[in-house]
């Protein structure tokens, strides 16, 4: 008899140890939130006014920004990022919030800009080579580009 039900629940083991290593495999490819930066609440910048609020009340209610303008010093930034972690890949930003405060002169709120991921321009800094405007030419295009064009003003020999 014991025989006969271990030789039934051989089969049902098999299906459990594979269920049990199928579900560690797929635990491993979750993806992994991870929030960098400041703690974004929009409350917080509801309370925010125009014209009326000012640096020392936005540093109470805010906490000190992320940076400031380097300049002159007149915009505040507070950057919130959201990444996401796959496995052993490298790290995705998914949603950026950026909310710049910029002040007047008298250190009172001008105006509260909200940009988003989609506002950024991505600068490759390990190539050192930023993306410029304008068309690229090839060696030939360049030579075959300066054909007929010559100095009319030059004088004459």
């Amino acid at each position: 008899m014991r025989q006969r039900l271990a030789a039934l629940l051989a089969p049902i083991k098999s299906a459990i140890i594979a269920t049990v290593f199928g579900a560690t495999a797929l635990a491993g490819c979750s993806a992994e939130i991870e929030e960098r930066g400041y703690i974004y609440d929009q409350r917080d910048f509801d309370q925010i006014q125009e014209g009326i609020t000012s640096e020392a009340e936005i540093t109470a209610l805010l906490g000190s920004p992320s940076t400031t303008a380097s300049i002159d010093g007149k915009v505040w930034y507070y950057i919130s990022s959201t990444f996401e972690k796959l496995m052993f890949y490298t790290p995705e930003e998914i949603d950026r919030k950026v909310v710049a405060i910029y002040f007047d002169e008298t250190k009172t709120v001008e105006e509260v800009g909200y940009y988003g991921l989609e506002d950024g321009v991505i600068v490759d800094f390990r190539t050192r080579k930023t993306p410029t405007r304008g068309k690229k030419l090839t060696v030939l295009g360049q030579i075959f580009g300066n054909l007929g064009r010559f100095n009319q003003n030059a004088p004459a020999q």
